[in-house]
């Protein structure tokens, strides 16, 4: 094989675009020993140094430089390590480090700038601001501000910009928010979906691939092994992301876990653990893309409302639970919160997730609903069902008026006809319990109306002739 094709291969094998050129392969990360699927500190006496806090630890794409942040918040600075002359140099504080508090840099997937957070940059919005650095032959810029449309009157933190330049980042508030890039200028912040920002789940420290295939967080959410730990959710082809998983009890321990970011050769993964920055290998990343997804609660069950001596139906829709296996994974259980069955009159069909059944008394019922794959992963969320009495659908204003509504109880289609008011023009209004008005129109004498595809459960039609107004309830079924 001619030298010049033995280099091109070496280059494609090390993941590294210029490192057979620049960097001895026993130089590569400091010359310390890889690790495998077990983690070790990175560069202990080095970096890793006992008696201080280190954090978020970003390798450049070429290898030949190294940012890792050092003290404590919000008074940190970012240390700078670089391959020159055939020997690795410092740690020393970067430039645009040394007359502010910066950190939680990250090298862009083409190595031509370093996006990171800091206090008092040129162009100030807020306390701290997200901004970038380009690289000038061998030094990096004075901060960049990224400008309002990202930052705001308060501080944002852990900016991670992906292949497109879109940036995740975390709001005052620890949210994980993103950023889209679109025809040079970056769109409106939007905030992440539940699974990654729920209550007690702030300040997660986002890493996103750069093809945005997997996403990299912390979260002390529960079922963890202590502290915050690390976890991992997958791009889904639908856009939405995946249920995060746990990254394991070997990479996870009882202190904290977290500022995590993948390697250019995507083989490291480095993270912070117990002030130290640790790294490991990235095999977890396609292992765990095929263990099994716990279900979640993507929407809230609508509480639903019965009329005592009235059959009672709902069905549970297909859009509250997810499984990312695949929601006919799933089957369904029902009993009262207080962990109690159901009421005697109230059945619960597993597999179509129905439940039906004639209320003899008015009462509150509060259920937990399960949902269960085959793996046994489950997930659980709370129905509310109210039993009212019946309503007389002949008063009107205190008089009683020749209106019919039929049929009643409905699967959706009925009819309204105004038996005693001919030729008068009556106003209709269909509305939920909750007041939305469903439907409206205006008719002579009779009036169907369809409801079909709108959720079960009782519904008020208002009925406005002359100067009378008629209140009455259907049920749809």
């Amino acid at each position: 094989m001619k030298k010049s094709a033995l280099t091109s291969v070496l280059i494609l094998l090390s993941g590294f675009t210029l490192f057979s050129q620049t960097i001895p392969p026993d130089s590569l990360y400091l010359g310390q020993i890889r690790p495998g699927n077990t983690p070790h500190v990175f560069a202990p006496g080095i970096i890793s140094m006992p008696g201080r806090t280190e954090y978020g630890i970003s390798i450049s794409p070429a290898g030949d430089e190294m940012l890792f942040a050092l003290g404590n918040w919000p008074y940190k600075r970012t240390m700078i390590i670089k391959y020159d002359n055939d020997h690795w140099t410092g740690p020393d504080t970067v430039s645009f480090s040394t007359t502010r508090s910066a950190e939680e840099a990250i090298y862009s997937p083409d190595g031509t700038r370093v996006y990171y957070y800091a206090y008092n940059p040129p162009n100030a919005v807020g306390g701290a601001d997200l901004c970038y650095s380009i690289k000038n032959g061998s030094a990096w810029s004075e901060p960049i501000n990224l400008g309002p449309t990202l930052n705001t009157s308060q501080d944002e933190y852990h900016p991670c910009v992906v292949g497109d330049s879109s940036v995740y980042f975390e709001n005052v508030n620890g949210k994980i928010c993103y950023s889209g890039f679109q025809n040079g200028i970056y769109q409106p912040r939007i905030l992440l979906p539940p699974m990654f920002n729920n209550s007690g789940m702030a300040w997660g420290n986002p890493y996103v691939s750069p093809d945005e295939s997997y996403f990299i967080f912390n979260s002390s959410r529960p079922g963890g092994f202590g502290g915050t730990d690390l976890y991992i959710s997958y791009k889904k082809a639908n856009g939405g992301w995946t249920n995060p998983k746990n990254l394991g009890n070997i990479i996870n321990t009882n202190t904290a876990e977290c500022g995590s970011e993948i390697t250019d050769d995507n083989l490291y993964m480095t993270y912070v653990s117990n002030n130290d920055i640790y790294w490991v290998g990235t095999g977890f990343i396609d292992s765990l893309r095929c263990t099994n997804y716990i279900p979640y609660v993507l929407n809230p069950i609508p509480d639903q409302t019965g009329i005592k001596g009235e059959l009672f139906t709902y069905t549970i829709p297909d859009s509250i639970f997810m499984d990312d296996d695949g929601n006919n994974t799933l089957t369904c259980h029902a009993k009262l919160t207080n962990g109690s069955s159901l009421p005697s009159w109230l059945t619960f069909d597993t597999l179509a997730g129905t439940f039906a059944g004639t209320p003899p008394i008015t009462e509150t019922l509060n259920i937990r609903v399960t949902a269960t794959d085959t793996a046994g992963s489950s997930v659980s969320t709370t129905l509310k069902i109210t039993v009212n009495s019946p309503v007389s659908t002949e008063q009107v204003n205190g008089q009683q008026e020749g209106i019919r509504i039929f049929p009643n109880p409905t699967c959706g289609l009925f009819n309204i006809s105004l038996n005693s008011s001919p030729g008068k023009t009556a106003l209709v209004g269909v509305y939920n319990l909750q007041g939305k008005a469903i439907c409206t129109n205006s008719f002579r004498e009779c009036i169907p109306i369809d409801m079909t595809g709108n959720p079960k459960g009782m519904y008020v039609i208002k009925l406005v002739v002359g100067n009378e107004i008629t209140v009455r309830k259907i049920c749809i079924q």
